[in-house]
């Protein structure tokens, strides 16, 4: 299983930035390769600025469902709300930080 950094709070990836029902996923940031529930925990326990994921990484496993702890590729995660697996909410307002984890200019062509 996937160890997750940060201000941790639950066994379901809630961290003490986001911890209301439905956070509960961890993104793996492509400049540590260290699965953080958010990018609040990342820059708080890291050194580096955040590097994100390019449109042809999309289909790397960054993103981990934190009820059941599927990992998701990107694209599957952009193309859903709730774990492909154990069918649990993710929260949407997510979408809002995309930028900070994603390229935002290949995020917004998915819509």
């Amino acid at each position: 299983m996937a160890h997750i950094h940060g201000a941790v709070v639950d066994n379901q990836t809630r961290c003490t930035h986001y911890h209301h029902l439905h956070d509960i996923i961890a993104i793996q940031f492509k400049c540590c390769h260290k699965y953080y529930s958010c990018y609040q925990c990342h820059q708080e326990f890291e050194n580096h600025d955040i590097a994100v994921w390019e449109k042809h990484e999309f289909d790397t496993l960054a993103v981990l469902c934190g009820v059941c702890k599927t990992e998701h590729t990107i694209n599957q995660y952009l193309n859903t709300n709730q774990c492909l697996h154990c069918k649990s909410l993710f929260n949407e307002g997510c979408k809002y930080h995309y930028h900070l984890y994603f390229d935002y200019a290949a995020v917004c062509d998915k819509s």
